[in-house]
């Protein structure tokens, strides 16, 4: 077949048979996937704006508006509910469903799944529920990986690397942190890794942030000032804060399981879940504005204002209950930064208690806020050195690294004591034993096979 072809057409096809075109292909997709990623921030950032001026407005117009934005609520729920149940494959974060099509066990369909993810996740998160951007972005990064792979003729193997790169962009852009991309994929999403996708998530991740760092800026995602280094003789503090958010964070998925079963339990249509936590969300914007959204404001007012230990931990239950009512709803969104601000909030409140002691400083509560992050994702999620770099490149700071490296290894002992599993993987057996049986059958990504 190669006589057919001229000198330059057999070059050409050598060098895309090359890792070296597997890793630029890689590179293509990540700045793809960061274009997207911004507009979907971009949109999601107006959208919160324009739901606090939206309240703002209400506190002060004739009840008779308040009752059209509850309609214009309701209408939403239920077109949430519809395109969930239309594409089982947009419900949620999306990281299960990632995990499940790279072992064939689910089928990701890209074209019409990726702009209905988008616009799903833009409307519920945009109208207060309490979901992150994250998940979406991670799973809106595969389904570009899809895309670009539609055109291309690639090894099985090859097509899971980019896939998975396109997946480690997606938080990338997310965030503006590429390293925890990398790292993310290698404990959540990839079993196995080579240096060949070692490469290629760390060019697409690095594509992706150099895009949003264009639009967002080259700065960390968390404006925090005045990050010290704790001393030695707060390292039992920072072990105590470990075992809490570990123990916190293991309840905190029991609460996500249960509103998932309560739903079922109820016999709830699923075209009319999503309208029950948007209806939840009027109170919440009206008297408890900072649980609602994925809670990126919550997490920077703590760094700034100071809250009292009760609102605290009132703040911290409600926040908790509603990520588990909107998540438990099955529409698009993700616990990736609602789980950091149940994070931040637990760092709060232990470092209030902490310092009321006077077993450190006041001015170590920020600190403590950070550390949580941290501690909580590692709880949750169970990947406990992407928790800690997550935190270092989104804070900017490596004053806390030695703590966060402690707080991150002692909430996951703690979980692996207690026998408390990874969220994902929960999620995902959930998901096969029939909660989304629906989409269910054996695939190959959505992408002929090369």
């Amino acid at each position: 077949m190669d006589r057919n072809h001229s000198p330059l057409q057999r070059a050409m096809r050598k060098w895309y048979d090359s890792r070296l075109a597997v890793v630029f292909e890689s590179i293509l997709i990540g700045f793809i996937v960061g274009f997207v990623v911004v507009f979907f921030r971009y949109t999601l950032s107006g959208a919160e704006s324009l739901r606090l001026r939206v309240y703002r407005a209400l506190a002060e117009l004739p009840g008779l508006w308040l009752a059209a934005w509850i309609f214009a609520l309701v209408l939403t729920g239920l077109f949430l509910g519809w395109a969930a149940k239309i594409r089982p494959m947009i419900k949620g974060s999306g990281i299960p469903q990632i995990k499940g099509a790279l072992v064939r066990a689910l089928t990701l369909n890209w074209l019409p799944e990726l702009p209905l993810k988008i616009i799903t996740g833009i409307l519920g998160i945009g109208c207060g529920l309490s979901l992150g951007r994250e998940g979406p972005s991670i799973q809106i990064g595969a389904y570009v990986g899809l895309g670009v792979l539609r055109a291309a003729r690639r090894p099985h193997r090859e097509r899971k690397i980019l896939v998975t790169s396109a997946s480690a962009a997606g938080l990338a852009a997310a965030f503006n942190a590429p390293l925890a991309g990398v790292l993310f994929v290698l404990e959540e999403l990839q079993s196995s890794f080579s240096p060949l996708f070692i490469a290629c998530a760390m060019g697409a991740s690095m594509a992706a942030d150099g895009v949003a760092g264009h639009f967002f800026g080259l700065k960390p995602v968390f404006d925090f000032r005045d990050i010290t280094v704790l001393p030695l003789s707060a390292i039992p503090c920072v072990v105590l804060l470990g075992i809490v958010c570990g123990l916190l964070g293991a309840l905190f998925k029991r609460i996500l399981y249960v509103f998932q079963d309560l739903y079922e339990h109820l016999r709830i249509p699923q075209v009319l879940r999503p309208v029950l936590p948007l209806l939840l969300s009027v109170p919440a914007g009206f008297f408890l504005f900072d649980i609602s959204g994925g809670g990126h404001s919550l997490i920077e007012s703590l760094a700034r204002d100071y809250r009292p230990l009760n609102i605290v931990l009132m703040l911290l239950a409600a926040k908790i209950l509603f990520t588990a009512v909107c998540y438990g709803s099955g529409t698009s969104g993700g616990i990736f930064l609602p789980l950091l601000a149940a994070g931040a909030l637990t760092g709060d409140a232990v470092g209030l208690v902490l310092s009321s002691a006077g077993l450190i400083s006041g001015d170590q509560i920020l600190n403590f806020i950070i550390l949580g992050m941290s501690a909580f994702f590692t709880g949750v999620v169970k990947a406990p050195v992407t928790g800690m770099i997550l935190i270092l490149e989104m804070s900017g700071s490596l004053n806390h690294l030695g703590s966060l490296v402690l707080v991150c290894l002692t909430a996951f002992v703690t979980t692996e004591v207690i026998t408390s599993r990874p969220v994902y993987a929960v999620l995902l057996e959930r998901m096969l034993r029939g909660k989304s049986s629906a989409s269910r059958h054996t695939g190959n990504l959505d992408i002929p096979p090369g």
